[in-house]
């Protein structure tokens, strides 16, 4: 079977992708930062290579032997407040890993056919309308994380000139039992609480886990895949109707519903705040126009399968 390289491999994303090929008989690569990676795993087809994004070093056999790339690296966004210094890891951090892979690409013999960059819907901005739907088309919002997002696309983008397929997953709200999102809106419906974020009328264009990661074998396998896609599932939700709708999958009817004020999570949150109370309705679209189906394309059909009754 091919050998599949990841970076970012640790991740909530790279962890979920991992078990899928590993399930589909796929050989997998992770790039990691520690010194004793290969030493790690003792999972079968699975091994790890050494990485050095600030140095710019890389596993050369790793580059050689890898069919594919699914390039998934970059600072956590939600991770900490942002900071000036923070804004530039982030940035840092996809872009430079980005360059790193390009240079490896063209001091090596390879036989990569494509690879998959991971980017988000960030690029979009916030609802320019109550009508409006973002699609691919559209141009990167001129925010943080807009420009953010058209850098680290752009960073990729000299793969195309190498005769590389290049397809950019523009991922949504993840929802996985795992971890991400969904662990944050749960912890205080362990208390009762439905926290609903600012008026609770944002959409919040989500996806399960397990879409994002069949989205990803999607672009591995399917050659006609070029360029980018909403990785977002086709019926975006409110802040309100999720909160609403995971309250009566954990508490029934027995939770009380809190709007949290945007001054209180401006206070809490800095400037990250806004991305939080943002409205975004993004299309599913292109990315079902290839074929592709959704295991959980309504928020009951995801909660259904990711909370415990």
């Amino acid at each position: 079977m091919p050998t599949m390289l990841i970076t970012g491999g640790t991740g909530l994303i790279g962890k979920a992708l991992t078990e899928l090929l590993l399930q589909k008989n796929y050989e997998v690569i992770i790039l990691s930062r520690s010194a004793d990676a290969s030493q790690r795993s003792a999972v079968s087809g699975l091994r790890y290579a050494q990485w050095d994004i600030e140095n710019q070093t890389i596993d050369a056999s790793a580059i050689q032997k890898a069919d594919y790339i699914v390039h998934l690296a970059g600072a956590g966004v939600a991770d900490k407040r942002w900071t000036k210094k923070r804004k530039k890891e982030i940035v840092d951090s996809r872009t430079k890993s980005s360059e790193l892979i390009i240079k490896s690409l063209k001091e090596n013999a390879h036989k990569v056919k494509a690879i998959i960059s991971a980017s988000a819907i960030g690029w979009y901005g916030p609802d320019i309308s109550s009508t409006n739907i973002f699609k691919e088309t559209y141009k990167a919002s001129d925010d943080f994380l807009g420009e953010t997002c058209r850098l680290w696309e752009e960073s990729i983008e000299p793969i195309t000139s190498m005769n590389i397929r290049l397809v950019k997953l523009r991922t949504g709200i993840v929802l996985s039992k795992k971890g991400g999102a969904l662990k944050e809106f749960m912890k205080p419906l362990r208390s009762g609480i439905t926290a609903i974020l600012g008026n609770g009328k944002q959409i919040i264009s989500w996806v399960h886990i397990d879409d994002v990661c069949r989205m990803y074998m999607e672009a591995i396998e399917n050659e006609n895949l070029n360029g980018a896609y909403n990785a977002v599932a086709p019926k975006p939700v409110s802040n309100k109707t999720l909160m609403f709708a995971l309250a009566k999958h954990m508490k029934g009817k027995f939770h009380i519903p809190i709007y949290v004020p945007s001054f209180i999570l401006k206070l809490i949150l800095g400037e990250m705040s806004v991305e939080v109370l943002k409205s975004a309705t993004v299309s599913a679209d292109k990315i079902r126009s290839t074929g592709f189906q959704f295991l959980y394309p309504t928020l009951e059909s995801a909660l259904n399968d990711l909370i415990e009754k």
